[in-house]
């Protein structure tokens, strides 16, 4: 069976240039489309956080900025279907990415909050990435790279090709305006071969050998189509 570890986000914010805190967490459709997409695969799924902490929903996420209303009750109802999973992850310290055929990080704001600093989860990005077995990040998730670094100090994902939420697609927000980093500029400061789609919010993947990247949360079910593609084979 394909053992998939999804690396969610424990933050419940996003602390702003100002010091003024944003409420957040994780995006709804890219937890649970996935998550029900790998799930239908029959694929065995562990929800890991930093410090076991169970994530919390960006309740953005479910409003009008998650979709047309039919789909953010599909997605409500799917989470609603897996909260015993949500509310009970591993800690992220205790799990070897190694035992896993996929690492699948989805996004939100929380990520930019925690897992970019996360030194845990930076070196277990940079040591799947060398694996070369799978590892996919989705829209904001990328944000986790920055903790990321080499014995020479520069990014592993420096010159691989990503994607991941746009500056477009980001100031969207009002909020983001007063962001400390946009996610874009900061994976270019990286090294990294950043693209993006030409029309903002539509589906664009980039598939860079084992590195699989979606670019905002409506990508969510083209990656993971992609992804259970690929590993089926």
């Amino acid at each position: 069976m394909t053992k998939v570890l999804m690396v969610i986000t424990a933050a419940d914010r996003w602390t702003l240039n100002d010091g003024t805190v944003h409420p957040s967490g994780y995006w709804a459709e890219e937890v649970a489309v996935p998550h029900r997409a790998f799930s239908r695969a029959g694929w065995e799924i562990t929800l890991a956080t930093p410090g076991g902490k169970a994530p919390t929903l960006d309740r953005l996420s479910l409003g009008i900025a998650g979709g047309m209303p039919w789909k953010r009750r599909e997605v409500e109802r799917y989470l609603d279907s897996i909260q015993n999973e949500l509310a009970t992850p591993v800690a992220l310290d205790t799990v070897d990415a190694s035992d896993f055929d996929l690492v699948f990080y989805p996004g939100g704001h929380g990520p930019m909050e925690d897992l970019a600093y996360d030194a845990t989860s930076g070196a277990l990005l940079a040591d799947r990435l060398a694996s070369g077995r799978p590892l996919a990040l989705l829209c904001h998730a990328p944000a986790a790279i920055t903790a990321a670094t080499g014995p020479d100090g520069v990014s592993p994902f420096a010159g691989r090709r990503m994607t991941g939420l746009s500056n477009r697609e980001e100031l969207l927000n009002r909020f983001a305006r007063k962001a400390p980093w946009l996610l874009e500029d900061r994976l270019k400061e990286l090294g990294v071969d950043y693209s993006k789609g030409r029309i903002p919010l539509r589906p664009y993947i980039v598939v860079d050998g084992n590195l699989y990247t979606g670019q905002n949360p409506g990508s969510s079910a083209e990656l993971a189509d992609r992804l259970i593609a690929d590993l089926s084979r």
